[in-house]
């Protein structure tokens, strides 16, 4: 269990599941150079990127197998557009991708149109099989635990491989109260491989501790590997690098 585990330890694992990221609207082909060198720290590599899907093709060309590369399609809006979101599930696919880190249509969700979401989620499981596909269901706009764990359950019911917290373009991001609700319904669904990823200001190692505590707590131990958990995030690394090096951590900004 993390919880009984030194910070280096949480550090090293932290790393195995980072997605590191990067979606600013002036990223450029220098800045996803710079990004995949980072991602093949001194201490290991980290679990994936995560860039526009204009950047895929340079991505996995300047990175071997073992680090994945993840896209983001109907991003960051979440409008209800299934062209769109098919539309950049075929380039991400085109252009060698790993992984679809999709925006479920929230707001479509909160105005009662959960059968169109549905099919949404469908139709972009289909497109993007055999990739691996996370579900970002805007966890911080969606607020309600009850709305949190229905965005959860659908996102489950169409196959998604991972349920994840945020976009971190909006003011809430990643929260412990969120994560618990969407760990409890992966649980309950019966899912054995179904995993979660906090994606959304986690910037410290004991930031990244609580997840994991909380991951290993519902889900299991054994769940604490890139394949079911992930860490979506940019500044991360900074803190996690620094334990690694023998440094002091930053302190947790979790109210949790």
């Amino acid at each position: 269990m993390p919880n009984t585990l030194p910070l280096p330890e949480v550090a090293r694992l932290a790393l195995q599941c980072l997605d590191l990221t990067s979606l600013n609207d002036t990223d450029t082909p220098a800045d996803i150079a710079a990004l995949c060198q980072r991602a093949q720290t001194r201490f290991g590599p980290v679990a994936a990127v995560c860039v526009w899907p204009r950047f895929v093709a340079q991505a996995r060309s300047l990175l071997p197998a073992s680090i994945h590369v993840a896209a983001v399609a109907n991003f960051p809006a979440g409008a209800l557009d299934v062209a769109l979101a098919l539309a950049d599930v075929k380039a991400i696919k085109d252009a060698g991708g790993d992984e679809v880190d999709v925006v479920l249509p929230y707001r479509a969700l909160m105005n009662g149109q959960d059968t169109e979401c549905a099919d949404f989620l469908q139709q972009v499981r289909e497109a993007s099989h055999p990739l691996t596909l996370k579900v970002i269901i805007e966890s911080g706009v969606l607020a309600t635990p009850e709305l949190i764990a229905q965005a959860t359950r659908l996102a489950l019911a169409a196959g998604a491989d991972f349920v994840k917290t945020s976009t971190g373009k909006t003011p809430v991001s990643a929260t412990p109260e969120a994560a618990t609700v969407m760990l409890r319904e992966i649980a309950t669904s019966g899912s054995t491989t179904a995993g979660f990823k906090a994606s959304g200001g986690i910037r410290s190692v004991p930031d990244a501790k609580v997840y994991l505590d909380m991951a290993a707590a519902t889900l299991g131990a054994d769940a604490l590997t890139a394949r079911r958990f992930r860490f979506g995030a940019s500044g991360l690394l900074n803190d996690i690098e620094a334990v690694l090096a023998g440094q002091a951590s930053a302190p947790s900004t979790s109210a949790y």
